[in-house]
């Protein structure tokens, strides 16, 4: 059996098969790749072009009415969570703001995030009970399985707090790989005469292929610049959105070069100077911490193949010594 499958793999048409396939599936993913981002970006581009819309409804209201961003909340969530009268106690003061350092704006994801909360205990109590009590057979007694479940389902209770910070350090990272390059096309915008609103504009249309979250971004400032009584405001939105050293030094930047008058072009030349430096000092301490990380995998991977090869050959002739 052992060697009808050797004889397989070594085939000369199973080979070539195998290549074949990976080159194919390599053709799919390198063309099905740019298209699914080009989707992602032109969906992110869209969520912004409905928040302008809603920032003009409460421009034009005097922000006393409020619409809805992307959808409305789900019926059944949202009867849920007001039949209840749980969004009091559930909804923390910075919960809004952490959605939105995460990308969900609008009530809908509120809503959502808040159902979530209620229901994840449950389905993890549950799930902790099937499988304490009929998957496995642990030697554990009927109330020590409960307490365990209790113990999932207070867990669960914290899962969606940590899939809301999980999209927070992703969504921070990929705006921080780009954007130190926004702000040198940001400085060429400024500098060449246009607008702030224009630059960001143009700079959110460039830098979407590189960083859709960052893009996103630029567009939401674009917008809050237009409809905000306060500029200001829009820069210290950015800064809160992003949760960046970088960004809010940028912002404070900004807000000073709108409140004194100075030109921005040098305020965006310091601080696209820092941030680049910020990206440098961030890799070289990756780059610093990565012997220290490799110690555990050298030690259990490595060094054991390394001494099979050294020693091997010599154990080999000792025990063929030996027997003879």
């Amino acid at each position: 059996m052992d060697i009808g499958v050797l004889n397989k793999l070594f085939d000369p048409n199973f080979i070539f098969t195998a290549i074949a396939a990976a080159l194919a599936f390599a053709t799919i993913l390198t063309i099905g790749v740019p298209l699914l981002d080009r989707n992602k970006l032109d969906k992110r581009m869209k969520s912004v072009s409905e928040r302008r819309e809603e920032l003009r409804q409460r421009h034009h209201q005097n922000l006393k009415q409020r619409g809805g961003l992307r959808v409305e909340p789900v019926s059944f969530m949202k009867q849920t969570i007001e039949r209840l009268k749980l969004s009091n106690i559930l909804e923390s003061p910075d919960t809004r703001e952490k959605l939105s350092m995460a990308g969900y704006r609008g009530q809908a994801p509120l809503i959502t995030f808040m159902f979530f909360r209620i229901v994840m205990p449950f389905i993890v109590f549950g799930v902790a009970l099937f499988y304490l009590f009929v998957v496995t057979h642990f030697t554990w007694s009927p109330v020590m399985k409960l307490g365990a479940a209790f113990v999932m389902a207070m867990i669960g209770f914290y899962l969606p707090d940590l899939f809301v910070s999980n999209k927070i350090q992703h969504r921070r990272e990929s705006i921080m790989k780009a954007f130190p390059d926004a702000l040198d096309l940001m400085l060429i915008c400024v500098e060449s005469g246009m607008s702030i609103e224009a630059a960001f504009t143009r700079v959110a249309s460039e830098i979407g292929p590189q960083s859709v979250e960052l893009a996103e971004e630029l567009g939401l400032t674009t917008a809050e610049l237009s409809y905000l009584p306060d500029r200001r405001q829009a820069f210290e939105n950015l800064a809160k959105r992003c949760g960046h050293d970088g960004v809010k030094a940028v912002a404070a930047a900004l807000n000073q070069a709108e409140k004194y008058g100075t030109p921005m072009g040098a305020a965006l030349r310091v601080t696209a100077q820092e941030n680049r430096e910020m990206r440098m000092q961030e890799a070289e301490k990756k780059a610093a911490a990565l012997p220290a990380k490799l110690t555990v995998p050298m030690i259990l991977f490595f060094l054991p193949c390394l001494f099979v090869v050294i020693l091997g050959p010599a154990i080999m002739k000792v025990m063929a010594t030996m027997h003879h």
